[in-house]
């Protein structure tokens, strides 16, 4: 009798609703409830070995799923890391991000047990996104600190890099082919580039002074794609020769894309500012867009954060506020499908 009181009286708000995209292309999610409910996990990342790690942010954890069984583990972290984001190197170790409590965070999934490297400034205060250059380098934002920061895991040596423009607030960060750096800023309308040998950073601003980024990645031919967050576009920025273009976002201005990755030179992004967040995906040979509902367990009211590829073409996202992580099964294109049959072989 509550439910139905409730569902008359209070019908779903559509003030946020989509503008979904149809199209060809079939995609299916498999969702993973963690264990833990109300960790707020997030950024989930395939080890060489299949398994998928993720972070639980709010409850103080990284877990691990086999996707084959399903079995999950969740390992408790020093009091007030607050994972805000894992990555991994090739040595399989799980490195985390700790928000709160100003480190950087190495377990060793084989003993379980954590080295935390310490920030050497007080001013240094949210590791916030990681990730491991070719030469094992890790490189991570501070996002209000507004830092980027380089770990030498040999050495333990951090040093802190001084972003150029006040309050543009680091948020992701992305290696392109060369071993650079690419950070996006999610205060102020900017992309940054960070020399790995000099420590020099290169700032483009892009057009409009009212863009945030929260993300980006790097496509096979170089262009660096990104998330216009607050006026709700998917951008390209071309390194050789400077051109920026950008598309509106089927839902609008208010879509706040959020996450981003590239699967086989495709984009693949999320609309956070719309319920349910929308997945979509943008052909750059064709212009065209395509977008699903991402279901988080019937509830449809979660967000991705971030996202990456699988070893087998796939997107790993998650739902923070619905305790899922999610393999998304894409479609690959002929392309791709041609080439992992080649490396197979």
């Amino acid at each position: 009798e509550i439910a139905h009181y409730l569902a008359t009286h209070f019908p779903p708000n559509t003030r946020r609703a989509p503008q979904e995209v149809a199209g060809d292309v079939q995609i299916t999610f498999h969702e993973w409830q963690v264990p833990t409910l109300g960790q707020r996990a997030r950024d989930p990342i395939q080890a060489q070995d299949g398994t998928i790690w993720w972070a639980g942010q709010w409850g103080n954890l990284i877990g691990r799923i086999d996707p084959v069984s399903g079995q999950m583990q969740e390992y408790p972290l020093p009091q007030q890391s607050m994972p805000h984001s894992v990555t991994l190197d090739q040595a399989g170790n799980v490195w985390y991000t700790g928000n709160k409590n100003a480190t950087i965070g190495k377990f060793d999934p084989k003993t379980e047990t954590i080295q935390v490297y310490t920030m050497p400034d007080p001013d240094a205060r949210d590791p916030h996104t990681a990730i491991f250059d070719p030469q094992g380098i890790l490189w991570f934002t501070l996002q209000h600190s507004n830092k980027i920061g380089r770990l030498d895991p040999e050495s333990g040596e951090i040093r802190l890099l001084e972003m150029k423009t006040p309050r543009s607030r680091p948020y992701g960060i992305k290696i392109d082919a060369q071993g650079m750096p690419w950070v996006a800023c999610n205060g102020s309308n900017c992309l940054v580039k960070v020399d790995p040998q000099t420590l020099e950073l290169t700032e483009i601003k892009l057009p409009d002074a009212a863009t945030t980024v929260r993300r980006l990645d790097i496509a096979s031919d170089g262009m660096i794609w990104y998330v216009n967050s607050s006026q709700g576009r998917l951008g390209r920025y071309n390194p050789h020769n400077g051109e920026i273009k950008e598309w509106p976002s089927p839902s609008g201005p208010k879509s706040h894309p959020y996450a981003i990755a590239i699967v086989d030179d495709i984009v693949w992004y999320n609309e956070s500012g719309k319920r349910p967040d929308m997945l979509v995906r943008f052909d750059p040979k064709t212009e065209q867009f395509q977008s699903w509902p991402i279901p988080s367990g019937e509830v449809y009211a979660g967000i991705i954060r971030h996202m990456r590829p699988t070893a087998e073409g796939n997107l790993l996202i998650h739902q923070s506020s619905t305790n899922r992580i999610i393999e998304v099964k894409l479609a690959p294109t002929p392309e791709a499908s041609m080439k992992r049959s080649q490396l197979d072989l």
